[in-house]
């Protein structure tokens, strides 16, 4: 009876952690301490390992490892163990989630809410801009070059495109390649939604991460209609951007990387460097970068920009390097490829339809997460960094499937 208690609590503390996540932090706090509390309990009872083998527990060991040598050089030792207590607990989640999700009606659950979440986010966002105000957490909209841009719920534009580009991708495949008759114009209809959220925030991280994710789903099904129809809006784009927009293109003497970086972000980057540069191995110390930050600063910095003396890199590599050093930043990049290599090996010889395009969705979700983080510290804003390990745990779930359609085709 108590384990049935337990797994009852496991199941839809799962289901609803992504939900909980574009609201605020406490319910999605709650909803974690309690899978891991109810996961803990059954092993106990059970006595059993903590933890089954996955195929990225070797590298995120190792790269915690890194991350807990990198303390001898943090100038907090609090802020270092804080960190190292955040990644146990990332662990945990993915962790628990590729062992806990045991059925397809679970991966089904779990997509709802994904989906639900996006669209109440969304609709948020539209409402924001029109009435002044969100109606989860009464936020006001910012306004950048003249451009009223959606937060919703949460504290900042581009953090609100970080959590809806990391879940759009799975909608969108699942609406164009799964879904049939009705449920295909609902999901349809979520994917407008979603996108006129994601366009809300004129986030241009976000804008990027969306587009190479869509080009990345024509080429691998072979979609030629979605394939044009980027090529089309890449011709359009220039014609079609607000005034604002092209002011800002202008002024950025049309270079690529000033207008989707901005020079203060540049700035940042070259301080970042000189940072990596005095400590290349392990870096100053885990979860220290902003208290470090301001002693690597250049003088004068990049074309004049001043930045704060605490501020995030604006890029996770970059914030990772400088945090546990090019060691932990290979590391991670190790870890990166297992996962993607276990994830599509999965997507490849799963054959359930519904299972299958998950797959796909979600190995797209995690790519358009770290695109998104090229001109972001997405990993160590605490409001999303969540939904990037969510989604690591939900896709190493469906390897598991892949022996169920074994032994249904046998």
């Amino acid at each position: 009876m108590i384990i049935k208690v337990l797994d009852f609590i496991i199941f839809w503390a799962i289901i609803l952690i992504p939900f909980s996540m574009a609201i605020a932090p406490a319910p999605m706090n709650v909803f974690f301490g309690l899978l891991l509390f109810s996961f803990l309990l059954k092993k106990l009872i059970k006595r059993q390992k903590i933890f089954i083998g996955s195929p990225v527990n070797m590298p995120f060991m190792f790269f915690f490892i890194v991350s807990a040598v990198s303390v001898v050089n943090s100038v907090s030792c609090h802020d270092s163990f804080r960190g190292l207590l955040r990644l146990i607990q990332y662990w945990a989640l993915f962790l628990i989630m590729a062992e806990e999700i045991k059925e397809p009606k679970h991966v089904r659950r779990i997509v709802i809410a994904i989906i639900s979440a996006a669209v109440l986010l969304s609709i948020d966002a539209l409402w924001q801009v029109i009435s002044g105000r969100d109606f989860i957490r009464g936020n006001s909209p910012i306004v950048n070059i003249g451009l009223t841009r959606a937060t919703a719920s949460f504290p900042d534009a581009n953090v609100l495109g970080v959590y809806l580009s990391a879940v759009a991708p799975l909608i969108i495949v699942l609406a164009f390649y799964y879904f049939k008759n009705n449920k295909k114009v609902i999901t349809l209809s979520a994917v407008l939604l979603v996108l006129s959220g994601i366009a809300l925030t004129y986030s241009r991280p976000t804008l990027l991460a969306i587009y190479v994710v869509l080009l990345l789903l024509g080429a691998v099904r072979k979609n030629k209609v979605l394939i044009y129809a980027l090529i089309v809006f890449t011709l359009l784009a220039p014609f079609i951007a607000p005034r604002s927009v092209k002011d800002w293109a202008r002024q950025m003497e049309y270079n690529p990387v000033r207008f989707m970086c901005n020079d203060d972000r540049i700035a940042i980057y070259r301080n970042s460097l000189r940072m990596i540069e005095a400590h290349p191995v392990i870096g100053v110390g885990v979860n220290t970068f902003m208290k470090n930050y301001k002693e690597y600063k250049e003088s004068p910095e990049y074309r004049g920009i001043v930045t704060s003396d605490y501020i995030y890199a604006h890029n996770n590599f970059l914030h990772m390097a400088g945090e546990v050093g090019i060691l932990g930043l290979g590391v991670f990049l190790w870890f990166l490829y297992s996962l993607f290599r276990a994830s599509s090996l999965a997507y490849v010889k799963l054959k359930d339809p519904l299972l299958k395009n998950v797959s796909l969705g979600l190995i797209l979700c995690l790519a358009a997460f770290l695109i998104n983080g090229l001109t972001e510290s997405s990993l160590y804003y605490s409001r999303v960094a969540a939904i990037f390990w969510y989604l690591v745990g939900f896709s190493l779930s469906l390897i598991k499937f892949t022996d169920a359609d074994k032994s249904r085709s046998g």
